[in-house]
């Protein structure tokens, strides 16, 4: 039988055990896996610490630092896979200007104090050559995320990065999401909170409004519905 979402562990005992020997002798200790998931002890990490511990984390294990928590972002399966290569070819054709980088770490949050990993990052050519494993939101336009069937999609994509995002004041954030299907566009990032969030079903017409200003013909998407 085929574990739930609420079920699923955020990663393997083997992958929780690598990153354990990888880590920094100081926060080996610090770190468990309790009912699935990766928890620290003894009060949270500050930046500087999951940092890092994001250096050494093995290929399949993605931390990211949300709400001064550390979290685990679930691999991407073939549809979603397929869904970031949709919208990338949207992006290519209407503003060959822009790159949607994938999986691109950036700074969110006030201050720059959290850490996510973005399922792609829209900004001009070029603008992520000098950057380390983390880029500044500043010059960037657009942060995407694709759920993923993992029990904290909800917590990640729905609640913190919205936050997290306008914060960094991040002009545009889409949000794919797989669960409804829909795709959720926020704008308008004043005070810390996105002033704009309109929702549509996979198969309409989507305006992502300027500084982005692409039109998205979801049709395509409903190939891809779970």
């Amino acid at each position: 039988m085929t574990p739930g979402t609420t079920e699923r562990p955020q990663m393997s005992v083997e992958d929780f055990e690598e990153l354990v020997r990888r880590a920094p002798r100081e926060l080996r200790n610090r770190l468990e896996f309790l009912g699935g998931r990766l928890r620290v002890r003894h009060g949270p990490l500050d930046v500087d610490e999951f940092e890092e511990l994001a250096a050494v984390a093995p290929e399949t294990v993605r931390l990211e630092y949300m709400n001064g928590k550390v979290g685990v972002k679930a691999m991407p399966d073939g549809k979603h896979t397929s869904i970031f290569m949709w919208l990338l070819r949207q992006c290519m054709q209407q503003r060959p200007d822009l790159d949607l980088a994938p999986e691109r770490g950036v700074k969110a949050e006030a201050y720059r104090k959290g850490r996510a990993r973005t399922d792609g990052f829209l900004a001009p050519v070029d603008h992520f050559q000098e950057d380390g494993e983390w880029s500044e939101t500043d010059g960037a336009l657009m942060a995407v995320e694709i759920t993923s069937h993992d029990r904290d999609t909800d917590q990640r994509d729905r609640i913190d990065k919205p936050v997290g995002y306008a914060e960094a004041d991040i002009p545009v954030y889409l949000l794919i999401d797989r669960d409804n299907n829909t795709l959720t566009v926020f704008s308008e990032p004043k005070d810390g909170r996105y002033q704009q969030a309109p929702s549509y079903p996979w198969g309409s017409t989507v305006e992502i409004p300027e500084p982005v200003g692409i039109t998205l013909k979801t049709e395509k998407l409903k190939d891809y519905a779970d």
